[in-house]
């Protein structure tokens, strides 16, 4: 039968910051399964600012949104109905198909079971989803990460920053976090066990308390902030060490986002940087999200989620992540876990 649902769409194209009125909540009715097809009830919507690079009608590293498009992002939910041969009615999965309370999937593109009931379904959005996958093969395959390095993570107490800071750790490397406001460093260094936070709100020269706090040198920078960030900590970096690019957020919003200054150390430190997208690791996703979870359940990687109710509150969360207001990894909630049950026991 016809399946009603909500879902957001890009109501307008975004030039400068987000705000809530650049999307629309719309109802809208999906049709009838095919075979080949399954039908999930999301649970969960990711809210995620690398999203931003598609809302503003300009090419990116993938096609951008037309106006009226639903906007994509990472969900969870249970399969409701299905006609497809390899998924069933009850199963949990995780997509990429966007900012929708129901989703008709074929099982193409990014899907992934969920299997592990160790941890509530939110974990599957952040540490064990792209946010914490992009922090392990970031730092394990890109940089070769390798025990005693000394490791600078921007935006640090984000999802993806906190994971790959906590992983460093885990490594046995000395692991200096920036970001911004005290709440945020303090939660770095005294939850997440960062060996030094530096306060980028609270600081004249970024680039001067890196080098305080990395006397040794720097051996990867793991930066999710963009151009002005790295300039910055180039000067501190060691002979042969990696800069690892995961995300800009501060170039998200800028059509002229800034270059790079200090480019002559990378001949004469013999530096490396490299991006990644982390798809391109989706066949070893398997072992990293065993190991993520592992950590998890033993208390060895922590993480915080910001979770608001309903699709109508996704707009508001992500415009806030532009003003710097989240404390963790924001989420949408539209309606309630089918394995927080048994993650609580």
């Amino acid at each position: 039968m016809v399946q009603p649902t909500r879902q957001i769409v890009l109501k307008r194209f975004i030039d400068e910051a987000p705000s809530e009125d650049d999307f629309e909540v719309v109802e809208r009715e999906l049709p009838d399964l095919r075979d080949g097809q399954f039908l999930v009830r999301n649970v969960l919507v990711s809210v995620d600012p690398g999203t931003r690079a598609r809302l503003s009608g300009k090419p990116s590293y993938i096609p951008p949104l037309k106006l009226g498009d639903v906007v994509g992002a990472f969900s969870v939910g249970e399969i409701i109905e299905s006609r497809h041969p390899d998924y069933a009615e009850g199963e949990i999965v995780s997509l990429a198909d966007g900012w929708s309370e129901h989703v008709i999937s074929k099982g193409r593109g990014f899907i992934r079971r969920i299997t592990d009931r160790r941890l509530p379904l939110s974990a599957w959005l952040g540490v064990l989803g792209v946010s914490g996958m992009t922090a392990w093969f970031g730092l394990n395959r890109v940089a070769g990460l390798s025990e005693g390095q000394t490791v600078v993570v921007t935006s640090a107490a984000g999802a993806v920053g906190s994971a790959a800071g906590q992983i460093a750790r885990l490594k046995g490397c000395r692991v200096i976090g920036v970001a911004g406001g005290p709440e945020k460093c303090g939660w770095l260094r005294d939850a997440a066990g960062f060996d030094h936070a530096v306060d980028y709100k609270n600081t004249d020269d970024v680039g001067k308390a890196v080098a305080e706090a990395a006397p040794d040198g720097v051996d990867i920078l793991f930066d999710n902030v963009g151009n002005r960030m790295i300039d910055q900590v180039i000067p501190s970096m060691n002979l042969n060490g990696t800069i690892v690019v995961s995300g800009q957020i501060a170039a998200y919003n800028d059509d002229d986002p800034p270059g790079l200054m200090n480019t002559r150390a990378f001949i004469t430190h013999r530096l490396k940087m490299q991006g990644l997208v982390v798809f391109d690791d989706l066949p070893n996703w398997s072992e990293a999200e065993k190991s993520m979870a592992d950590s998890v359940v033993a208390g060895d990687i922590v993480y915080r989620d910001e979770i608001s109710d309903g699709l109508e509150s996704v707009p508001r969360a992500f415009a806030g992540l532009f003003r710097g207001e989240n404390r963790g990894r924001r989420l949408a909630r539209l309606r309630p876990d089918p394995f927080k049950a048994e993650a609580d026991k």
